[in-house]
């Protein structure tokens, strides 16, 4: 019998991160559950789990920084992506009323994404970040909070046996999480696919336009372009780029070939399939 594909996750059964591996992988899946992003590159890296899962960007909160600086940082390859649709609702211990809320447990994405709800319903309680959406519910429960709340998803709610005193809690509802898989060894896909690359130049008038016009005279989609601070050199920036195209295909080799021509640092972070 196959062994279960172990995919390392932020926090256990019920966090986001969970949702997203089932979603990609199906249920067959062992969650390794880990307590930070760093956690979940050492699993992989270490034999620990076979993937990890990480979000990236949020579509109303925007990019995870960590996540960015992680991806360089160590040594694995983007393997997948997927999209989960993030729906926060507002969880108690059962008999709780609103009116006894004076603190609200989440993540503190979970917290940005349902700011200004937070405040119209509930503009006297503290918000208090914690590692992740179901964290908030573990302390609810092993504390006996009768004036705490939390934000988890509906599904954290039904397993933990708790309370959902408001629904739907999210700013917007077109509020999506994007996640990407790591693995230690790269995949050729098959199909629409995008790749992730990293890389940085010298601060040179036009340089950023000459890096990014490989793409354009090529017709290649940009879809995501991210500027983090290069650690080390003041006012300098590694850019992170996605666009739809795969390793395999002449036209992107021929890109990125022009691409480590004008640049001082280079990194392919992954090519993989498109999701959805």
């Amino acid at each position: 019998m196959t062994s279960p594909l172990r995919v390392a996750v932020l926090g256990g059964p019920g966090t986001y991160s969970e949702a997203a591996a089932v979603q990609f992988y199906g249920d067959s899946i062992q969650a390794v559950a880990r307590n930070d992003f760093d956690e979940i590159f050492e699993a992989v890296c270490h034999g620990q789990a076979d993937r990890g899962i990480l979000p990236v960007e949020n579509s109303l909160a925007g990019s995870i920084h960590r996540n960015y600086d992680l991806l360089l940082r160590y040594d694995l390859s983007i393997v997948g992506e997927t999209q989960v649709h993030i729906a926060h609702q507002l969880v108690t211990l059962p008999g709780v009323e609103l009116s006894h809320i004076k603190k609200v447990y989440s993540h503190p994405q979970a917290l940005a994404q349902c700011e200004h709800n937070l405040a119209k319903l509930l503009p006297q309680a503290e918000q208090v970040p914690v590692r992740d959406t179901t964290a908030g519910l573990k302390i609810l429960r092993e504390q006996t909070l009768g004036d705490g709340a939390a934000l988890a998803s509906h599904r954290a709610a039904t397993l933990y046996h708790m309370h959902i005193l408001q629904t739907n809690m999210q700013d917007n509802s077109e509020n999506y999480t994007r996640f990407v898989i790591v693995a230690a060894e790269p995949v050729k896909p098959e199909g629409e696919a995008k790749t992730s690359i990293v890389y940085s130049m010298d601060n040179q008038p036009g340089s950023l336009f000459k890096s990014l016009a490989v793409f354009a005279l090529r017709d290649i989609d940009l879809t995501k372009i991210e500027s983090r601070p290069l650690q080390g050199k003041r006012w300098q920036y590694l850019f992170y780029i996605d666009f739809i195209g795969s390793l395999q295909e002449e036209r992107c080799q021929n890109a990125l070939n022009h691409l480590q021509e004008i640049t001082s640092y280079f990194k392919v972070l992954g090519s993989y399939p498109r999701g959805v």
